[in-house]
């Protein structure tokens, strides 16, 4: 897979995990996180993978991304980087995600949220 390839599938997983609808449901969440996910949230929250099952605690907002960018880390681990927008409360952060591929499929292993102004 090119690297401008990989880069659009990369960018779709992250905007996917973003969707109201996914946010809220814990069997969406599965298909994205890694069994070991971790994330700094902008709140200063540390969240592990098993904070998202049963009750979610992730707001369903409208949120859109810019500036994104990857960076390969190896043939099976990429960085991104990108602000996010929070239409719904008219906040901007910036964020960053480590992916691993495990047998054929990409996860989110960590996650980091800074607010902005």
């Amino acid at each position: 897979m090119t690297e401008e390839k990989l880069q659009q599938v990369i960018y779709n997983l992250e905007c996917s995990h973003l969707k109201p609808h996914v946010r809220v449901s814990e069997e969406e969440l599965s298909l994205i996180l890694a069994d070991d996910y971790f994330e700094f949230g902008s709140s200063g929250r540390v969240w592990q993978r098993e904070d998202f099952k049963g009750e979610q605690p992730l707001s369903p907002d409208i949120f859109s991304i810019s500036d994104f960018n990857m960076h390969v880390l190896s043939s099976d681990c990429v960085l991104t980087t990108y602000k996010i927008f929070n239409e719904t409360r008219g906040t901007q952060t910036l964020r960053s995600s480590i992916w691993r591929k495990r047998d054929d499929q990409w996860k989110l292993f960590f996650h980091q949220g800074t607010k902005t102004s």
